[in-house]
């Protein structure tokens, strides 16, 4: 074998790890996250788990992206982790798929409409199509479609480019000899694992051993082990999702990994000691891309139907080798059953707006973190909770409106209202959070910072928001109205905040103590932060209105209400003005 074909081998290898990519791609925009919305609604049945596992899986053909959206969805607490367990086990089932896909290289019957099926001719016919569509089609589904069809095409073809680069190998003792060696089970797992995991795609290492069986030297006791071993390196993705998330995110990506392992080590051994005992005529058998294929299939489907019965006790387990509190929040259920009783299903949904809250007020801080220290991975939980955020306000959004064709009272009415109104607010502030962050990764990228004094100005302009988002969630969940009056103090002294350090920011413009690109970043963070104090607010405004009287002005003529506190017409409010002014603009003055 020379350099030539080296080469050749690496850049099939390249090629067919570039279409794996792109079908992959593809077929997650064709999903238009219709498969995460499946995953959602799951019930708490973990043989439903285990066939939408394998239905979202084989057609995005990752299991890694099948659970690290579980990871994502416990640490947004919209899953449990016991609804995780059924999904993981029919992810491994589910990325089978690719194998059966390339064992198509095995057809050798001289019908032509076979023939059609083999890699070698339905590659370049895949690829031609789908380049037809992705170049020349303006968007849609239909370049969606060229996409998949052109990456499953490029697979293909670099199947076929790999079967033709190594097979000067089977000619090779030394080749032979270093695949015999194989047969050492520890050795074979650890390769397949390393190799797996660097890839992080079983299905890619999986279709690369596919492709060194066409040499013949590949038997069942050297491709057993390394199947397996392929098995626990898939699961590095979910492990590297899961760092800096919370612990049932960290469990839910350490099930993948104890499911796999376990697996492995009982099927290990039931075939070492079978094979001892009772020699079985397919050990040294010289394993064909189907037949690769159907150990990968077999082995998921055989660790599945084994350890599914034991599904509580992983969780258990996992459970203790991940210690500590669960931190797991209570799923917020918006079962349109509820509908039938307004009261209870207003109360589910305050519950799942109160979640909102949550989420929002744990970004914000995550977003003032990376402010200060760029983290990647808070970024990537911060991204995980607007997530939820976003899709919580649908869901209620969707579910609030069902509840007003039900016949309610006056008093659930304007509960509905209020309900709407703060979840958009909520929703809207996770919207401004994410711009923080986009501000933060832009100074980040461009590796710029802000000077002292205009971050010492931004640590107690963030400090006054925060200050305000915590009271104004409080409120809303607690239904505090003493909480919700602290709010619009601390609001105006956001305002005076702003325009402070707008006139500021200017001076430093004129005098040159600060550049136009740093500027427009600074601008843009004062600019979000009070759009977010205005939104908490209006937050405060709906609890205040709630538990006023009914001839109360708050009531009757909210704007003179306003014109009353911004004018010194309220002593309490005057009171606290002064002290937040105190606590937050008088240090930077």
């Amino acid at each position: 074998m020379d350099i030539s074909n080296i080469v050749t081998m690496l850049g099939a290898i390249a090629m067919f790890l570039f279409g794996m990519a792109t079908m992959t791609d593809g077929l997650e925009k064709l999903s238009s996250g219709r498969l995460e919305s499946i995953l959602e609604r799951l019930t708490n049945n973990v043989f439903k788990g285990v066939l939408l596992g394998a239905l979202v899986t084989g057609l995005i053909q990752s299991s890694a992206a099948t659970t690290v959206m579980c990871v994502g969805f416990v640490n947004a607490g919209i899953m449990r982790l016991t609804q995780t367990v059924g999904i993981i086990m029919g992810a491994n089932i589910g990325t089978t798929v690719t194998a059966q896909l390339l064992r198509l290289g095995d057809i050798s019957s001289d019908v032509f409409l076979l023939q059609l099926l083999k890699p070698s001719f339905l590659g370049p016919i895949l690829a031609i199509i789908g380049i037809i569509l992705y170049m020349f089609i303006s968007g849609g589904r239909k370049k969606t479609i060229g996409q998949i069809a052109l990456g499953l095409g490029i697979l293909f073809i670099g199947m076929k480019t790999m079967e033709t680069a190594v097979a000067p190998l089977q000619d090779m003792p030394e080749f032979q000899a270093l695949f015999t060696r194989f047969s050492n089970p520890l050795l074979g797992i650890l390769v397949g694992a390393v190799v797996t995991a660097l890839l992080q795609s079983s299905s890619a290492s999986v279709g690369i051993l596919q492709a060194v069986s066409s040499t013949g030297i590949v038997s069942f006791s050297m491709a057993a082990p390394i199947i397996m071993g392929q098995n626990i390196g898939t699961c590095i993705t979910a492990l590297l999702s899961s760092i800096g998330a919370s612990k049932n995110a960290k469990r839910t990506a350490a099930l993948h990994l104890l499911f796999n392992i376990i697996g492995s080590i009982i099927f290990i051994i039931l075939l070492y000691a079978g094979n001892a005992l009772f020699k079985f005529s397919f050990w040294e058998a010289t394993m064909s891309r189907g037949s690769i294929a159907n150990i990968h299939l077999a082995f998921n489907l055989a660790c599945t139907a084994l350890l599914l019965p034991f599904n509580k006790q992983l969780v258990k387990l996992v459970q203790q080798i991940v210690p500590g509190d669960s931190e797991e929040r209570e799923v917020c259920v918006l079962d349109e059953r509820f509908l039938s009783s307004p009261s209870l299903a207003l109360e589910k949904a305050r519950d799942a707006v109160n979640q909102m809250g949550e989420y929002a007020r744990t970004n914000f801080f995550l977003a003032c973190d990376i402010l200060d220290r760029y983290d990647p991975k808070k970024l990537e939980r911060i991204n995980e909770n607007e997530c939820a955020i976003d899709k919580m306000e649908g869901l209620l959004d969707n579910y609030l409106v069902k509840l007003t064709d039900r016949a309610l009272t006056s008093d659930e009415s304007k509960a509905v209202s209020e309900l709407l109104h703060t979840l958009s607010d909520f929703e809207r502030i996770g919207d401004y959070i994410i711009n923080l962050t986009e501000s933060a990764t832009a100074l980040h990228d461009r590796g710029i910072a802000f000077s002292s004094r205009a971050k010492r100005e931004l640590f107690h302009l963030t400090g006054a928001v925060g200050d305000a988002l915590e009271k104004a969630v409080a409120a809303f969940e607690g239904r505090n109205r003493n909480l919700a009056l602290q709010v619009e103090p601390i609001e105006e002294v956001v305002d005076l905040l702003n325009d402070e350090l707008k006139s500021r920011h200017v001076e430093r413009l004129k005098h040159g103590e600060c550049t136009v690109e740093l500027g427009t970043q600074f601008l843009e963070l004062i600019i979000n932060l009070e759009r977010i104090s205005d939104h908490c607010s209006n937050i405060a405004m709906y609890i205040l209105r709630q538990s006023a009287a009914h001839d109360d002005i708050i009531r009757t003529d909210s704007h003179e209400y306003f014109h009353i506190l911004h004018h010194g017409g309220d002593e309490d409010f005057n009171k606290m003005y002064a002290e937040y002014r105190q606590k937050y603009y008088d240090p930077i003055v």
